[in-house]
């Protein structure tokens, strides 16, 4: 099975994540802007109908240069965003929670991809403790969320970095079509939540992949029973790793992103990869 659907738009299960398209930290202009761009058209080329971006990668790099390479957009291509920080100077991640943010935020993605409608938006939750201030209550920003929804400016509802608990309650208050939240095979803490999606029909769409970015945390590359497996077959290490994540739910949807052409033919190729139940078992074994 190749494609999915986040509500009722269907994708490609191998996407393409925006986050890679900007300076180092996610921040000002691309390595190189026309390889960029000519990722960008590579992927549609190549069928993809999914990306994933945020008007706050950058700021504004990801979906200028989105905008660029593939405005007037296919009829197929399902844009996704989200909202729910904004970036500061340094580089920081500032929360942007509030209502009136998160409705400022649809527009801006609006108006830097130049379309009238995102195919969804994912609310992204804070994974860390802020002040009493900076909380707003959950129900708050589904009924903002849905509000936008009911107003045209987004197809369907997400929501990120949330445990079972606040995905259960956006199932309840906003129907969402997809979940961003953490997930690979150095860290399956979230099978719950996926297995949840997987039932309800919602998209499950795994960010760090391949483990955590940040150092000194396992790296799903690293993996003993993934490079034995990656020698086996003769792919690369990564591409276990992905081709492990469509093999766990058929709602599992992957946005792996670069800014180099030929990290995106690995990537896509992906789709070519295929475990034996054995293989399966050998990179789930604790021993691996």
């Amino acid at each position: 099975m190749d494609s999915y659907h986040v509500g009722e738009l269907p994708v490609r299960r191998i996407g393409f994540g925006a986050m890679q398209l900007p300076g180092p930290g996610v921040m000002g202009p691309p390595r190189d802007r026309d390889e960029a761009i000519a990722v960008l058209r590579r992927a549609v080329e190549r069928g993809v109908n999914h990306i994933d971006t945020a008007q706050y990668y950058g700021p504004d790099v990801s979906n200028e240069l989105i905008r660029a390479a593939l405005h007037p957009y296919p009829d197929d291509l399902v844009l996704v965003s989200k909202v729910g920080a904004v970036r500061d100077a340094a580089g920081g991640w500032p929360p942007a929670q509030r209502p009136n943010e998160l409705r400022a935020g649809v527009e801006d993605n609006l108006r830097t991809l130049g379309v009238e409608r995102l195919g969804a938006v994912n609310l992204r939750l804070l994974d860390h403790e802020v002040s009493p201030e900076q909380q707003v209550p959950l129900q708050d920003q589904l009924a903002e969320m849905v509000a936008l929804r009911d107003e045209g400016k987004i197809a369907g509802v997400g929501i990120s970095t949330a445990h079972h608990e606040q995905v259960q309650q956006a199932i309840e208050l906003a129907q969402i079509v997809c979940v961003q939240n953490a997930f690979s095979l150095v860290d399956t803490s979230d099978r719950a939540v996926l297995e949840l999606c997987r039932d309800q029909g919602i998209a499950y769409v795994p960010y760090f992949p391949l483990g955590s970015a940040f150092p000194g945390l396992p790296k799903v590359t690293e993996q003993p029973s993934v490079l034995a497996v990656a020698q086996r077959l003769g792919v690369t290490p990564a591409q276990v790793g992905l081709a492990w994540l469509l093999a766990q739910a058929v709602n599992v949807l992957l946005i792996p992103g670069t800014s180099r052409l030929s990290h995106l033919e690995q990537n896509l190729a992906v789709a070519e990869v295929h475990l034996s139940a054995e293989d399966l078992a050998e990179l789930s074994s604790p021993a691996g």
